[in-house]
């Protein structure tokens, strides 16, 4: 390979990871500029009911306890919440927990059935509709029935909520367990909820998660919900988040509060971790606002980019330097990125995973890219696609 030719091809290599670089360099000072909620939180006095909790929940009945317990100990007062669950065809005990447990909570907590509605209606999107046409608040806050959430965690949604200007809030998401697999999950969970955040404080949202979720049931009727995107299994939250963004520019929060975190399980195994991120990943090709097909496009490139340069690098070893250059962008990029996330995560130490995670990164990007594509995975015993 002649030296001009290496030097367009090395350059061509090196383009992708600065500009990926460049990006997180803005998605970094848009998180930083992120107003930062604390322990006092300045909620209006209030007597009537102001937030309608929603849980969707299939075969949930090991993992609903927890979370009942978790609500039950809120600073705000159990008069001004209810909790929803939405029972999606079960075939475990979790309406005879839900029901058990409305006898031992103060907070009003209530059991819909999917099984018992006309129609054959499944999967969350329906669940939570179905919540939102039962909910007596004006504020709906969405979680997993599979979370953990601390006391102080609907007082900071309830903060939010009391500003008339916001219609919508995505809150922080942290992934628990021991071991690798876990923690390699959990530093690319937090990189996706630092991304979301900053692409709310940029006023160009991207991703939120279902797990922890606010808005308004007016804001919800005005876009039509799910509208547009029912048939899509996936993007209940993200979807919405883009429908009421295009709708009221200015009234989506980012939620940047360590106690209104809520903690989740990593998955188990490598097949229920490649079964997630498919589903995840199948909903992309269906995003209708440029800010996430463009930042989906920019971080398949950069994660293509990468290993095509090893691959190349092989065949013509005059590229190594040019290879090893854009892996120390990316690298060096994705740690200044999350450096202040993590620490807002308590999850500091967990940088030391992101040389093995940028190696493994990159076939896994593409092949959950390619196979989110497709569209065909299975959830929660159901198959798509």
């Amino acid at each position: 390979m002649s030296l001009a030719l290496s030097v367009v091809l090395g350059l061509g290599l090196l383009s992708v990871p600065l500009l990926y670089a460049r990006q997180l360099l803005r998605f970094r000072r848009a998180w930083l500029r992120l107003p930062a909620a604390g322990p006092d939180y300045n909620v209006p006095p209030a007597t009537g009911l102001q937030l309608s909790v929603l849980i969707a929940a299939r075969n949930e009945a090991r993992n609903l306890p927890a979370l009942l317990q978790d609500l039950h100990r809120q600073r705000l007062p159990a008069a001004q919440f209810e909790v929803l669950v939405i029972d999606d065809h079960s075939a475990d005990d979790t309406a005879a927990v839900v029901q058990d447990w409305a006898r031992r909570v103060k907070y009003p907590l209530r059991l819909i059935s999917l099984a018992d509605l006309p129609g054959a209606q499944t999967g969350k999107k329906a669940a939570i509709g179905t919540g939102l046409g039962a909910a007596g608040a004006a504020w709906v806050v969405c979680t997993d029935a599979d979370c953990r959430v601390g006391p102080d965690w609907m007082m900071a949604h309830a903060a939010l909520a009391a500003a008339p200007e916001v219609q919508f809030v995505s809150g922080p998401v942290l992934l628990t367990g021991r071991g690798w697999l876990a923690e390699l999950q959990g530093v690319e969970l937090a990189a996706l909820v630092g991304v979301g955040a900053a692409g709310i404080g940029l006023g160009r949202p991207t991703m939120c998660n279902g797990a922890n979720l606010g808005y308004r049931k007016a804001a919800f009727a005005a876009v039509r919900g799910f509208a547009g995107n029912e048939h899509v299994p996936s993007g209940d939250d993200e979807f919405l988040l883009h429908k009421i963004h295009a709708a009221y520019p200015g009234g989506i929060r980012f939620l940047r509060d360590a106690s209104a975190l809520v903690r989740t399980a990593a998955q188990p195994t490598l097949g229920t971790l490649l079964s997630q991120r498919v589903r995840w990943a199948s909903k992309w090709q269906h995003y209708q606002q440029p800010a996430p097909r463009q930042l989906a496009v920019l971080v398949l490139l950069a994660n293509v980019t990468l290993l095509a340069g090893l691959i190349l690098s092989s065949l013509w070893p005059a590229l190594m330097p040019w290879v090893l250059a854009a892996w120390t962008v990316k690298l060096g990029a994705d740690v200044w990125f999350l450096l202040p996330v993590l620490g807002f995560m308590g999850r500091r130490r967990w940088l030391a995973w992101l040389p093995l995670l940028q190696l493994a990164y990159a076939p896994y990007a593409l092949a959950t890219g390619l196979l989110g594509l497709r569209g065909g995975y299975e959830w929660k015993g159901r198959k798509t696609g």
